[in-house]
């Protein structure tokens, strides 16, 4: 694609420039204030998934110039990322500062999952977060291997809120995770209507069908 659209040369000009096999002292700092970022995975098939993740500051570790972790929070039990990365351990991340430098961050490795324990035991200063629902299930740890700059070109200048809703980490209240927002589960219930209508109408024709008479052979 570089030879086809004639951009080979700079394409090498970045790679040369930018692009890291480790976290350089300003990327350590910026993961480390980072409250959110953006994960791609893909199954042994290819098949691919993208989403997110979030907590507070510091909940993406930096364990060293070549690793960071980020802690897996009770979801809604689908573990499409998990399930991914048990099959194909690639990942990629992207992490972007919408509100003070409006800059990103890419870092694609390979990543193993790990319990609390298991990471804790490696890296004892580990904080235990106070709240419940911020409690990791696992961990995943990444090692580094490449990290590069995602440029400012297109990337929205976005304000924080003066003042920040509670989260709800953790709940299972429905409502407070978004409810059916998009409107799937009643689509889904409408469909589920549709069918049981249309099994009541074809029992109810069989049930009026009359018997053919005695001794009349069955139709074909």
């Amino acid at each position: 694609m570089q030879s086809w659209f004639g951009s080979t040369e700079r394409a090498e000009r970045f790679y040369g420039d930018q692009v890291l096999d480790h976290l350089n002292d300003a990327m350590r700092e910026f993961v480390a204030r980072q409250e959110m970022f953006f994960l791609a995975t893909a199954d042994s098939h290819g098949e691919c998934d993208a989403t997110f993740r979030a907590g507070p500051p510091g909940f993406l570790r930096v364990l060293d110039a070549f690793a960071l972790a980020y802690p897996e929070y009770r979801g809604n039990g689908v573990m499409a990322s998990l399930g991914n990365l048990a099959e194909n351990p690639r990942l990629g991340m992207l992490m972007i500062d919408f509100t003070r430098d409006r800059i990103g961050l890419h870092v694609n490795g390979r990543a193993q999952v790990l319990t609390d324990e298991e990471l804790r035991e490696r890296h004892p200063e580990l904080p235990v977060d106070p709240v419940p629902g911020r409690r990791a299930q696992v961990w995943v740890r990444i090692e580094v291997e490449e990290a590069y700059i995602h440029c400012a070109k297109h990337i929205p200048h976005l304000r924080k809120a003066s003042v920040e809703e509670e989260r709800a980490w953790g709940t299972d209240d429905t409502r407070r995770k978004g409810g059916d927002f998009f409107g799937a589960a009643a689509r889904a219930d409408e469909r589920a209507g549709d069918g049981k209508a249309r099994r009541g109408r074809a029992e109810d024709g069989l049930a009026h069908t009359p018997a053919p008479p005695a001794g009349n052979p069955p139709p074909r």
